[in-house]
């Protein structure tokens, strides 16, 4: 089985008498999208594509072979739908809306044409447009980043949105990603539970001498604090649908020892506090 790895580039060109003679490939829209394809030559030599992901055959299209030689491709006809109207303003209505469902479609000057699809064809007719199917080459625009259209089932899609998401990169600095799964359960609950022990000891010796020239006298305190603190909080909260129970528990426990103040007033006299 001949093996095809190439396409013909876009500006490389062929002497069209050499491409004349070459075998053909004709092939329906759907197969001129695979890259990875095993089909039959026209003249009955079956080949096997291994092309670059993404690629889609169009008409007059040149593949070379592995020993060197051409095949050029055929678009086979096959069943579409020919939409038209008179009207522009209906024709791009339809246009719009076939594009939004990511529809493979061919744009003529006064048509639009696309795979024979019933539910299309419906919506079409809903639209304002005369509808026609008929058997004919099917070549729909490209994708807008270089390749033919993916469909999300395909399996190059995830390179052609690869693809897209670079380019927006690129220009923008910046990718996104945009995932929508929204499932949102509003019941709450909460259950907290705080235990909070605090200990403080606080012992302060102060002592103070003064001297007084004007009263003489001689003060000296001598100050000792001992505080102690002891602090229990017990919290058990419930929350649901805004409902509190809260349950405090706090000890404080403070102890003081006397302060003792000696004074001694140089007369003869001793006071204590």
């Amino acid at each position: 089985m001949k093996r095809i790895e190439k396409i013909v580039g876009p500006g490389q060109a062929i002497a069209k008498p050499l491409l004349r003679r070459a075998p053909t490939l004709t092939l329906p829209y759907d197969q001129r999208s695979r890259s990875r394809l095993a089909a039959t030559l026209d003249d009955g030599e079956e080949v096997a594509l291994f092309l670059p992901r993404g690629t889609v055959l169009r008409d007059g299209d040149a593949l070379v072979a592995e020993d060197g030689s051409f095949v050029r491709v055929v678009a086979a006809a096959q069943p579409v739908l020919r939409a038209t109207c008179v009207d522009p303003h209906i024709l791009l209505r339809a246009a719009y809306h076939l594009g939004n469902r990511h529809t493979p479609v061919e744009v003529g000057a006064d048509y639009l044409q696309l795979e024979f699809d019933p539910v299309l064809r419906d919506l079409l007719l809903r639209l304002g447009l005369k509808v026609v199917q008929i058997e004919a080459p099917f070549q729909p625009e490209a994708g807008a980043y270089g390749g033919g259209h993916k469909h999300g089932h395909d399996e190059t899609f995830a390179e052609d949105y690869a693809l897209a998401q670079q380019v927006y990169q690129d220009r923008h600095g910046h990718g996104h990603g945009h995932d929508h799964d929204h499932d949102h359960d509003h019941g709450h609950k909460h259950d907290h539970k705080h235990d909070h022990g605090h200990g403080h000891a606080h012992d302060h010796a102060h002592g103070h001498d003064h001297d007084h020239a004007n009263c003489g006298h001689d003060h000296s305190h001598d100050h000792k604090h001992d505080h102690k603190h002891a602090h229990g909080h017990d919290h058990d909260h419930d929350h649901a649908n805004c409902s509190h129970d809260h349950s405090h528990d706090h000890k404080h426990s403070h102890g003081h020892d006397d302060h003792g103040h000696d004074h001694d007033h140089g007369a003869g006299k001793k006071h204590r506090h």
